[in-house]
């Protein structure tokens, strides 16, 4: 399996400028092509591909006023054009939108293939750099572990951090055991469980949303251009540093338990990106970060012989009872517990739709039956909106 391990480094002086002249030039190459391929579909229709702007690249080069471009590696000003290539072909495949411009002030990285970069007993050499990187290493590679590539990243908020891609041979199959269970995300609680367990949001921008606002107000008032300006830029960039790195350690400690006590895991096919187009519901739905800890659990999954199952969107988890399976024609999110009409059964919202998506998740791993009952109203429908807790 690959994996990438990530560390933070601290450069020298010397290796500070030069990463940052490289990161300047291979953001200024990226912009250029993306220019150039927009420019050449709009005005004369014609499709430029990664050959073609290698081309342009090399007689860059030979300019002039671009002559500085043969101060840095031209691997990563090579990697970069082999972004913009992997950007257009998610934007022609509807996976991602049309590409960026990217900008200064939003950090950069640089990508070293095997030929950019020397690796010699455990420390990294990158080209055109005499002495290697003092990294922090807070966690060893695997013994015999080569990097086949290494990212070196500058981050908005200043920071310095470097990824390696590695063969990782210790990533093994972990024993099989005889659990499954099903899990319903939320607001309130970030997860409910079919073993009747809440796992409480932690609402990491909650808790620093003040101060993240009193640091915008006062990079608003701040002129443009400034040094003051820089400096309130990057207090606010450290405001976001810390919520994601907040948000990513506690998604990772919870995904890791769930993988290593469940065989197999059920969840919803949720449409976030829809989802967060209502207004009202969108910064508790981003705060949340579901999209991260159904991917965090998905790679995971493949690496340590687990099964995650993902349901229909449209299957009424919520508004199904679990005990006799009829189906409400309204659950409104301010009811946390309702009675079935029919049975007459108490349910939990949250664990009554976690224990509906374990069920409908194991009929679709063993026998291949649908998860859509013909009772639910957005099948007949055809709606396209959708409840966050549902």
């Amino acid at each position: 399996m690959e994996k990438a391990y990530r560390y933070r480094f601290y450069p020298t002086t010397e290796q500070e400028n030069l990463l940052r002249r490289t990161m300047g030039c291979t953001r200024l190459v990226y912009n250029k092509a993306l220019a150039a391929r927009t420019i050449a579909w709009y005005e004369h229709q014609e499709k430029v591909g990664y050959s073609q702007t290698s081309s342009m690249l090399t007689n860059w080069k030979k300019e002039e006023e671009l002559d500085f471009l043969n101060e840095v590696s031209c691997v990563p000003l090579q990697q970069g054009l082999r972004h913009l290539q992997a950007a257009f072909s998610n934007f022609f495949a509807g996976r991602a939108r049309y590409p960026n411009f990217k900008k200064k002030h939003n950090g950069g990285s640089a990508e070293f293939s095997k030929s950019a970069f020397r690796w010699k007993d455990g420390q990294v050499f990158l080209a055109k750099c005499t002495t290697p990187l003092p990294i922090r290493w807070s966690k060893q590679i695997p013994e015999g572990c080569i990097p086949s590539t290494i990212t070196v990243r500058l981050t908005p908020a200043g920071r310095w951090f470097v990824s390696m891609l590695v063969d990782d041979y210790t990533i093994k199959p972990l024993p099989k055991i005889e659990k499954s269970i099903g899990l319903d995300v939320g607001i309130t609680s970030l997860i409910a469980t079919s073993d009747g367990d809440k796992i409480a949001n932690p609402k990491h921008f909650k808790k620093l949303r003040k101060k993240l606002k009193r640091k915008q107000k006062a990079l608003a008032r701040k002129q443009k251009g400034s040094n003051n300006r820089q400096k309130a830029r990057v207090q606010v960039a450290k405001i976001h540093a810390q919520i994601t790195d907040a948000r990513k350690d506690f998604l990772h400690k919870l995904t890791t338990q769930l993988i290593r006590e469940n065989q197999t895991i059920v969840v919803e096919d949720l449409a976030i990106k829809n989802m967060v187009k209502n207004h009202k519901l969108a910064w508790a739905i981003s705060d949340a970060s579901w999209g991260e800890l159904i991917r965090q659990l998905a790679y995971k999954c493949e690496w340590y012989g687990r099964e995650l199952i993902k349901i229909d969107r449209w299957f009424p988890s919520s508004k199904r009872c679990g005990n006799c399976g009829y189906i409400v024609d309204k659950l409104p999110l301010n009811i946390r517990e309702w009675e079935c009409p029919k049975c007459g059964t108490n349910h939990d919202r949250d664990i009554n739709a976690a224990k509906n998506i374990l069920a409908a998740g194991l009929a679709v791993s063993v026998c291949g039956a649908t998860v859509r009952p013909q009772e639910s109203k957005s099948r007949k429908a055809g709606a396209t909106k959708q409840k966050p807790n549902q």
